[in-house]
């Protein structure tokens, strides 16, 4: 059986592991890290748990992104395409997360070391996600951040719809197909996470490390090394 590409798993355990860590760690942003400053603010206006996580999700995920980034250009330098050694990196992490969870779940959100840890580990992969998208996989939409394609299907839809020019609604085409792939991917794997906090709070932290695993071994379409 072949496996989805790499964008296309990227973009279902983005959905995935963003839902898992609101619906399980009060809120928490994993992915769409910049979205903690709401949560922070409503955490702290309404004295509920989580804001160590929130506070430190953004200066964790730059750190991060920073490190990788310096990775990659040094392995790059020595001829060297980044993106498997970064995806091992990225599933060692998730499997951190999946051993922390089997060992001391399920969380309810409360401010605890371990749901600290958890949160900044499955940041930090989500962190690597994001560079490593940003960098080596520049031609897929992004697989975390939804808002920015959406627009641009929008964008397309309008050209299609209004543009005489038969190369121009070629091309618009195009992109509606590949972004509306992504979006729905991603949605998809929204729902699966919201499933999975429901009726196996604790498993569903390994299926993350699962597609991190099989990330390895798909095709890195659209890839720019």
């Amino acid at each position: 059986m072949k496996l989805p590409s790499l964008p296309t798993i990227l973009s279902f355990n983005g959905g995935y592991v963003d839902t898992l860590g609101f619906l399980s760690l009060s809120g928490l942003f994993t992915a769409h890290v910049t979205g903690n400053f709401v949560t922070l603010g409503a955490t702290l206006a309404h004295g509920l748990d989580g804001a160590w996580s929130k506070l430190l999700a953004l200066p964790m995920f730059c750190l991060v992104v920073f490190a990788s980034r310096l990775v990659c250009l040094k392995l790059q330098s020595l001829d060297h395409s980044p993106i498997r050694p970064m995806l091992v990196v990225k599933l060692l992490l998730l499997l951190a997360v999946a051993v922390m969870a089997l060992a001391y779940g399920p969380f309810h959100g409360d401010d605890t070391r371990i749901t600290l840890a958890v949160g900044l580990t499955l940041v930090s992969a989500m962190a690597i996600q994001n560079g490593l998208h940003k960098a080596h996989l520049a031609k897929a939409p992004p697989s975390t951040l939804m808002t920015g394609t959406t627009t641009q299907i929008m964008l397309d839809l309008a050209d299609i719809l209004a543009n005489s020019k038969p190369e121009d609604i070629s091309a618009a085409k195009a992109r509606v197909k590949k972004m509306g792939t992504t979006v729905a991917t991603f949605a998809l794997g929204c729902g699966v996470g919201a499933l999975g906090t429901i009726y196996a709070p604790v498993i569903a932290f390994s299926l993350p490390a699962i597609l991190a695993a099989a990330s390895l071994f798909a095709s890195s379409a659209g890839a720019e090394s």
